[in-house]
């Protein structure tokens, strides 16, 4: 058996959360480099513009998830960076595009994969231009066994008291733990670090995130309980 806890700011300190079965999304970097023939943006007939080969490829790319994903199968795909070193007249001759993928089934997981890229090639062909794709398969998803789960939880509700355990939703944010879920019984929970009185609020990955620090006690507790209730089973 293997447990994980993570901080958790959306819960109050003092609360830990809980969910069975599958809980965040496995997760893939794509990248995607647009190749065309450049040149002065007042003649575009003359070159092959991979701007908009890119532009027209990151709309597109949205229907791999809202007409292809099976419906009861979360889904995420989404573009956080774009690079194209042209200028206000220049259409350059690279654009590199950067984003994630993220599922919660290994299948579709590899079907969309193939979507992606047969639908970002095609794309960039129609263009005159063509687009190389490289896809790095990242974590699995965190899928928490039941019975751990169980008796995690209710560890927890003796340890904290059963009104601060909540049930959590699934999540398309990702871990490394899913690796580890994937080979030993698992369960990773949240651990409450909020203090809405203080002003502690703000969301995990900001520059502005911060913790209750009576959760790090609390933590500590949780997780040691949690291991010995564990042993004993």
């Amino acid at each position: 058996t293997i447990l994980g806890q993570h901080v958790f700011p959306e819960l109050e300190v003092g609360k830990a959360g809980f969910r069975s079965g599958r809980y965040m999304a496995s997760t893939d970097e794509i990248h995607l480099t647009f190749l065309g023939k450049g040149g002065h943006a007042a003649m575009p007939h003359i070159i092959d513009d991979p701007v908009l080969a890119m532009a027209e490829t990151l709309v597109s790319l949205q229907t791999v998830v809202s007409r292809k994903t099976p419906p009861e199968i979360p889904c995420v795909l989404s573009f956080g960076a774009v690079k194209a070193e042209g200028a206000t007249n220049i259409i350059p001759s690279e654009v590199f595009v950067h984003g994630t993928f993220r599922t919660f089934d290994e299948k579709w997981r590899t079907r969309a994969h193939q979507l992606i890229t047969e639908k970002a090639k095609a794309i960039a062909a129609a263009h005159g231009c063509s687009c190389k794709v490289v896809i790095d398969k990242g974590y699995p998803m965190v899928e928490n066994h039941p019975e751990v789960t169980a008796a995690a939880r209710h560890a927890a509700e003796k340890y904290l008291g059963k009104e601060n355990v909540v049930d959590l939703g699934i999540r398309m944010t990702a871990e490394d733990f899913g690796s580890f879920a994937q080979q030993i019984p698992a369960c990773f929970y949240r651990l409450g670090t909020r203090n809405q009185a203080k002003g502690i609020t703000a969301g995990l990955h900001t520059s502005y995130f911060d913790v209750d620090e009576k959760s790090l006690e609390t933590g500590t507790g949780l997780l040691v309980y949690e291991a010995l209730q564990q042993l004993k089973s």
